[in-house]
């Protein structure tokens, strides 16, 4: 039987041709034409399932979409989802963690590097005529043998660690749901540590938390002063786990050497915040799972998720 499926974010069309080239033979994909609200929920009058990214869905969508018969992220994030108005309609809410796991996960190395290297900074210079072959040495890092913090040690906090071991790096993780420590921890040489010591002993802290109501600004003053005043932050995980203004306040008074960030509290980052000017940080406008190899995988992953829903079998990765 042929579906219809609304992808409830706006993306550009070769993007839409990756959705469409993993779609099973026969449905039929709606992207979003017009630019208001009221324009895109008109579209959402057909359909029997939704995709989405990182757009809210509210109960508005949900009544705009009589026939809809379930919602499928595409990623983990569903705290923009009203799931109560999911659960009052009887429609199931599933995520997708394929395709997050390996491109968090390297650019994660990715930010460290760009901070502990100046790459910004080098290659902006460079640009401008200006060659620091020796103007960076004093103020430049190798993440060889410095101590990795990971706040968090799931899926993806161990890719991290994983490959943080290739680089000799001293891996130390907090995660209070990890109840035993996983088998590949021994071989990475990672230690499990409390919050405090986390924060006192890590060269590089690298989030890696869902935003819950308990992960909400826990990195914020207190945690900063924590810090070696050498430390870096690295987040790919979500704006809302830091206290935006708290950290640039630790990073303009020099409490912590910089930041690397995929993830901001409000996205997009507005002109005027003062992050984008300062030269200690390296920023990234959430991409860091955002490779057509994850898109590919993630869409295998989604619409393999919505033929099981449609042939009456339990769905995988169920929230509602």
């Amino acid at each position: 039987m042929p579906y219809t499926v609304v992808y409830w974010n706006r993306a550009a069309a070769d993007v839409y041709e990756v959705i469409r080239s993993e779609m099973p033979v026969g449905w039929h994909l709606v992207t979003l034409e017009g630019e208001t609200q009221e324009g895109w929920r008109a579209q959402l009058r057909d359909a029997d399932f939704v995709i989405v990214a990182d757009w809210a869905i509210t109960a508005e969508e949900l009544d705009a979409a009589p026939k809809l018969r379930m919602v499928q992220h595409q990623g983990v994030g569903h705290e923009r989802i009203d799931k109560d108005a999911l659960k009052a309609r009887g429609i199931p809410l599933a995520l997708c963690p394929a395709g997050t796991t390996v491109g968090v996960a390297e650019h994660t190395i990715l930010l460290i590097l760009a901070v502990y290297k100046r790459l910004v900074v080098a290659d902006a210079k460079l640009r401008e005529g200006v060659w620091l072959q020796w103007g960076l040495r004093s103020v430049s890092f190798e993440l060889t043998g410095k101590t990795l913090g990971l706040l968090g040690f799931g899926r993806i906090g161990q890719a991290v660690a994983r490959r943080a071991y290739a680089f000799d790096a001293r891996i130390l993780y907090h995660d209070p749901y990890l109840h035993q420590a996983p088998p590949e921890a021994a071989a990475w040489d990672a230690t499990a540590v409390s919050f405090a010591d986390l924060l006192r002993q890590s060269d590089i802290l690298s989030l890696h938390v869902p935003a819950t109501d308990q992960t909400r600004r826990c990195m914020s003053t207190p945690q900063f002063e924590q810090m070696k005043r050498s430390a870096i932050l690295i987040n790919t995980a979500r704006g809302t786990i830091v206290d935006e203004p708290a950290l640039i306040k630790a990073l303009e008074t020099k409490t912590i050497a910089g930041a690397g960030l995929d993830v901001f509290e409000q996205e997009p980052v507005k002109p005027e915040n003062p992050l984008l000017k300062m030269d200690n940080v390296v920023l990234t406008p959430h991409i860091s799972a955002g490779t057509v190899d994850a898109l590919r995988q993630k869409m295998q992953s989604v619409f393999a998720n919505l033929q099981r829903f449609a042939a009456g079998r339990p769905i995988e990765d169920r929230v509602v």
